[in-house]
């Protein structure tokens, strides 16, 4: 039977530049027994292409269908949702601004002409942004996330703040909770890994990644197989006390293969 495996990427496959031991050889194994592998990352400030790029140095061999990231899934969904004559004011990044072009999503700067706001992970992020955002909330757009990540994990136990930093800043603002994020772990994003690119049942995927909030929650809820690994985010105890409880923990994606 074949079986799906979606993997989350920063701290799981990989710690910012380094690769976590074991990741190819397991990855490798999986394809070559005859499983489906995707990559699903939420960070915002990469290409899909770029993503490619790294894994294929890591010596992963992956093509750019079997990754997916939030600018990605921001656009499909947006693609999908936006009626003539309707234009999105971006903040984020150049690659998620690239990805909605690609899509050809109209965009704007005026926020009295926003159907909708996206918010991402954006490095640049200053309070002109956020008045942006919040003007064009007053005009009644409705505000979507790539992700709700608050901190993404680098090498050597360090974090950085994420899309959460943004969401907070325009909720802070507004007084009220965002409209959707679209990335992990919503259930328009697992049914696009699972039923539109894998091909497969829910039960016969495995979602791997660090993250209880978002990787495992996701599993959870769409019902597919959750597998924590304490590589990144999450540890144990979190696990324990999580209302997201993982269908498995593992040390690392290394021992992936023995599920």
């Amino acid at each position: 039977m074949v079986r799906g495996y979606i993997f989350d990427l920063d701290g799981t496959v990989y710690l910012g530049d380094r690769l976590i031991p074991g990741a190819a050889e397991a990855i490798h194994h999986l394809k070559t027994r005859g499983d489906k592998v995707l990559f699903v990352t939420n960070k915002s400030i990469a290409t899909r292409q770029d993503y490619v790029r790294k894994l294929r140095k890591f010596g992963i061999d992956v093509s750019l269908q079997e990754v997916i990231n939030s600018n990605y899934i921001t656009a499909l969904y947006l693609r999908e949702v936006l009626v003539p004559g309707e234009k999105v004011l971006a903040l984020g990044e150049a690659p998620l601004l690239s990805e909605l072009q690609e899509f050809v999503i109209p965009l704007t700067e005026n926020p009295a002409e926003a159907a909708y706001v996206v918010l991402g992970w954006d490095r640049e992020f200053n309070y002109e942004k956020l008045n942006l955002a919040f003007q064009a909330c007053l005009h009644q757009a409705k505000v979507i996330a790539t992700n709700p990540d608050r901190t993404c994990p680098m090498e050597n136990n360090q974090q950085l703040p994420d899309c959460g930093a943004m969401i907070g800043a325009l909720e802070g603002a507004t007084g009220k909770p965002i409209d959707l994020v679209v990335g992990k772990p919503s259930s328009y994003l697992a049914e696009v890994a699972v039923k539109k690119i894998l091909l497969l049942e829910y039960e016969d995927c495995y979602m791997i990644g660090d993250r209880l909030e978002t990787d495992i929650k996701m599993a959870n809820e769409s019902g597919m197989n959750s597998v924590l690994v304490l590589t990144g985010i999450s540890n144990r105890e979190m696990a324990a006390t999580s209302p997201y409880k993982p269908t498995y923990i593992l040390e690392s994606i290394k021992n992936i293969t023995s599920l």
